[in-house]
């Protein structure tokens, strides 16, 4: 797993490190539901967040829509970093608390589109940008790794399910562009050297 890691840093600082000639949209989406949730719940609530990180501006921006909660929401955010196979699968709270800024509050379906700047630290939870060396640009890189390894989720918070009552673990969609596909190529490239320098074992 610590290997699996190292490959998703290497590809993560090329992000953010190499110039693009235009936007390059790295999309994931989620499918929230109460047996997605630790521990799992029977509420009839659905969802279905989907996740855009744009490489040149270094934002995400967050969709989603839900219905049928049993309780009325009181928060939402994007939590990590876990595997969804973990026992607990749950994790710290990523993004801005006590919630996402405008997220409706004291309802039992809406919908919700905002944008972050992730090089801002109102996109993060104070306690994330701790956790991951004190910076902002170290949360953001945090974040968009975790992303990428299947390891963040999206969660919402109810008053029938404080800790949350729908959830979704935030998925690759779509990486459209050549730039990126040549940056995580990269990634596994410098991975391969340095398997060959100090034999590492890919998997």
């Amino acid at each position: 797993m610590k290997k699996i890691l190292v490959f998703i840093t290497l590809a993560t600082t090329l992000l953010f490190a190499a110039p693009f000639s235009h936007a390059a949209l790295v999309k994931f989406n989620a499918d929230l539901d109460g047996p997605s949730e630790f521990p799992v719940n029977n509420s009839p609530g659905t969802g279905f967040s989907s996740v855009d990180f744009d490489t040149i501006a270094n934002t995400l921006r967050v969709q989603i829509e839900f219905a049928d909660l049993l309780g009325t929401t009181v928060a939402a955010h994007i939590h990590c970093c876990v595997s969804q196979f973990a026992q607990p699968s749950t994790a710290g709270v990523a993004t801005a608390v006590p919630s996402f800024p405008g997220f409706p509050s004291g309802v039992t379906a809406g919908t919700y589109d905002e944008v972050f700047d992730l090089t801002l630290a109102s996109s993060f939870n104070p306690a994330f940008i701790t956790a991951n060396g004190g910076t902002v640009a170290g949360a953001a890189a945090a974040l968009t790794e975790g992303m990428l390894a299947g390891e963040s989720y999206v969660n919402i918070h109810t008053t029938e399910f404080p800790a949350g009552e729908i959830r979704g673990f935030l998925q690759v969609e779509q990486v459209p562009e050549p730039e990126l596909a040549g940056l995580l190529g990269l990634g596994l490239g410098s991975l391969l050297v340095l398997r060959r320098r100090k034999h590492i074992a890919l998997f």
